[in-house]
């Protein structure tokens, strides 16, 4: 079994309830609000040969539109814990945040730029609480262990995870990054997703680190 398969069931849970009901369109898409607009890289901030794409979300669906439950966990909350937090505080309507797609051979990774802040502490808290936990396909189903471990990086104020789940001694991770800027944020997340077809390969976590570092960088850009 690869490792894109055994998380299928927490990735599609993350990713429906990061981009909601939304739709991934190549080119150059009019985006709600204009200091978004500025502050978003673009396809020509990579590498040739990367994909990049932005996504455009469908108004007024609710958060998780389409997304499947999330899978049951021991403490309670944490398979879903992060989205949970960013949710709780977000602000809602047009020019509220704007989403991308990135991928490389090895990695594909869902970038979000928000115009208001995220709540820091509920998210290290949700990663203390959620170090180590047990999720499960279902009650019935044999538990399976999962931790959640901060990474150190050049960005001090950013929270960057590695959630790594252990399956029948197969190790697998998927990385989160969270991170205030003045008065707008960007979080991500990682996954390893091999794709022979894109010509630019990327190394985990060090190639997340630098998009979203990138990324970061270009909000406080004056």
């Amino acid at each position: 079994m690869t490792p894109m398969v055994r998380w299928l069931p927490v990735l599609l849970a993350v990713l429906a309830a990061l981009t909601g009901c939304s739709s991934t369109v190549a080119g150059s898409p009019t985006w709600p609000g204009e200091r978004l607009e500025r502050v978003l890289l673009s396809a020509a901030d990579f590498p040739p040969g990367v994909q990049f794409d932005r996504i455009i979300e469908n108004p007024g669906e609710p958060d998780g539109a389409g997304a499947p439950p999330a899978m049951l966990s021991d403490p309670p909350g944490c398979s879903e814990g992060f989205t949970k937090v960013i949710t709780a505080s977000a602000e809602r309507g047009a020019g509220s945040a704007a989403k991308y797609t990135v991928s490389y051979d090895g990695a594909r990774m869902l970038v979000t730029v928000l115009s208001w802040p995220l709540d820091m502490a509920g998210l290290e808290a949700t990663a203390q609480k959620c170090a180590t936990f047990k999720t499960y396909f279902d009650r019935n189903a044999a538990p399976i262990p999962m931790t959640t471990q901060r990474l150190d990086t050049e960005r001090p104020d950013a929270l960057v995870y590695e959630q790594t789940m252990d399956l029948d001694g197969a190790r697998s991770s998927v990385w989160f990054s969270f991170e205030n800027v003045d008065s707008m944020a960007v979080f991500a997340v990682a996954f390893p997703t091999p794709n022979p077809a894109i010509g630019v390969k990327a190394t985990l976590p060090q190639t997340f680190l630098d998009v979203t570092g990138k990324q970061a960088q270009r909000l406080q850009a004056p």
